[in-house]
C-alpha cells in the first residue's frame, strides 16, 4: 500500500472529504488528491507532518505498509534452522508434513 493509498484510508476512516483535509491542513487540494492517486509518490516530511495531524496518526503510519507490519521478524534462531533445513536438503513439502504431524500429535 502506497503513502498516498494510506491518506485515503484514513481519510475515508475519518469520514473526512478531499476539501476539509486541505482546508484543516493548509495543503492544497489539489496536491492531497495528486498524492492520494499516487501522481507525487515522494511528498515532503512538511506534508506528512501537516496531515498526519489532521488525521490523527503517526507519520509512521503514512509511511510503514501495516500488512507488512503485522509479520512478526523472525529472529537469528530461527534464521538458522530455516538455513539448516534448506542445507540438510529438506524439502518444503518435508517440512510442511513435519509441521503437520506436530499439530496432530498435540491434538491427539
Amino acid at each position: 500500500m502506497s503513502i498516498g493509498e494510506r491518506i485515503y484510508s484514513f481519510r475515508l476512516e475519518k469520514e473526512m472529504s478531499l476539501t476539509e483535509l486541505a482546508s484543516r491542513s493548509g495543503i492544497a487540494k489539489s496536491y492531497i488528491s495528486s498524492v492520494e492517486r499516487d501522481l507525487q509518490v515522494n511528498p515532503s516530511i512538511q506534508f506528512l507532518t501537516k496531515v498526519s495531524r489532521v488525521l490523527d496518526v503517526n507519520i509512521e503510519q503514512l509511511l510503514n505498509d501495516p500488512v507488512r507490519e503485522s509479520f512478526p521478524v523472525l529472529g537469528e534462531e530461527w534464521m538458522t534452522l530455516a538455513r539448516e533445513a534448506m542445507e540438510s536438503d529438506t524439502s518444503k513439502e518435508q517440512f510442511k508434513e513435519f509441521l503437520e504431524f506436530q499439530k496432530w500429535q498435540k491434538t491427539n
